[in-house]
């Protein structure tokens, strides 16, 4: 089955082909980083304006790249949520015009499925069952993967995800947006020590996270640093190594209490935040004293992209299930409600 993937549930625009026999045939991304960085975060209206800028030339240019005629496709599997509704809907409204105008199905492809099933693009996949950790700008979560569609929910954020405690905690440093990369190139020269931070509920039992706590621990220390008449690069640094370090250490320890509780050895990191070196190096730390492995995808699917769009649709299409012609999206989408394959 050859299917066509769509992604703009925020601010990028990815669109790929995939073979359920021969695999990811081509993918495409447009960003909008630089389009927002002037505001300091997404907005949402632009970032709807832009993905309908967008959305035909990359389908055209994968298209050429795979060289595929439309004929040829069997699929269309979009976001249809979570997400910013303005941007879900550019996604939705051009597939559901383009299956059927091509008398094809569409299919609503949950966003954090996408992410979830990422690893399963590379050549070693994970296998069923596994704990996955879903880190993005909006989710801290924890799950048990048994299935596709087989989900339970161990512990998740109660306040700021970790992607958002990065980004926010760079804005009041005054590091530029998006800050979650910013933390993590300053962190590399960050002096070990100087700074120890709290990791956030893990001196009490639970699976659930929060990082309201830990951004404003950082921003009252990066302050009295200021104030002191110390707001040099490397203090500056030096708190960005700090706060990613304590980030870190409370996902490891979340996910280690999971694997636990489950009695796995398997961990899956998904998301935008799953692509920062520390979280992987000390993951993988982990997992080898658990004689186990952690998975994740390439870095560019780390981030939103229509290639973990394009498999996780091709996936339920190929189960026989369909979206009926209705543009229908979810800005709140608990994964737990989707059905098992």
């Amino acid at each position: 089955m050859l299917v066509l993937g769509l992604e703009t549930s925020c601010d990028e625009t990815g669109v790929a082909l995939y073979d359920s026999e021969r695999g990811l045939l081509a993918d495409a991304l447009f960003s909008q980083i630089e389009q927002h960085r002037v505001f300091g975060g997404v907005v949402p209206e632009l970032a709807s304006r832009d993905h309908v800028k967008r959305m035909l030339p990359l389908i055209r240019e994968v298209l050429a790249e795979a060289q595929v005629a439309p004929a040829q496709i069997d699929g269309i599997a979009y976001t249809a949520g979570p997400g910013l509704v303005g941007a879900l809907l550019v996604g939705a409204s051009c597939a559901q015009a383009l299956a059927f105008a091509w008398g094809i199905p569409a299919l609503g492809v949950h966003h954090m499925e996408g992410h979830l099933l990422a690893p399963m693009l590379e050549e070693q996949p994970p296998a069923f069952p596994f704990v996955a950790l879903l880190v993005s700008g909006g989710h801290t979560q924890l799950v048990r993967v048994d299935g596709i569609g087989r989900y339970q929910l161990l512990g998740e954020s109660l306040d700021d995800a970790a992607g958002e405690a990065f980004d926010k905690t760079a804005k009041l440093m005054g590091l530029p947006y998006p800050g979650g990369p910013e933390i993590a190139r300053l962190a590399e020269t960050g002096t070990p020590g100087r700074f120890t931070f709290p990791r956030p509920m893990t001196d009490r039992p639970g699976l659930d996270f929060s990082f309201s706590g830990l951004k404003t621990f950082t921003l009252n220390t990066w302050l009295q640093c200021r104030d002191a008449g110390d707001a040099s690069e490397q203090t500056r640094a030096d708190v960005a190594l700090a706060f990613q370090q304590a980030v870190v250490d409370t996902l490891t320890i979340k996910c280690r209490r999971a694997l636990k509780q489950c009695g796995l050895n398997s961990l899956v990191i998904a998301g935008g935040v799953s692509a920062n070196q520390a979280l992987r190096r000390s993951l993988e730390k982990m997992l080898g004293e658990l004689k186990g492995r952690v998975f994740y995808a390439r870095p560019r699917f780390c981030t939103d992209n229509g290639a973990m769009i394009a498999y996780a649709g091709c996936q339920r299409l190929q189960a026989g299930q369909q979206g009926g012609p209705a543009i229908g999206v979810q800005a709140r989408w608990p994964m737990e409600q989707l059905p098992a394959l």
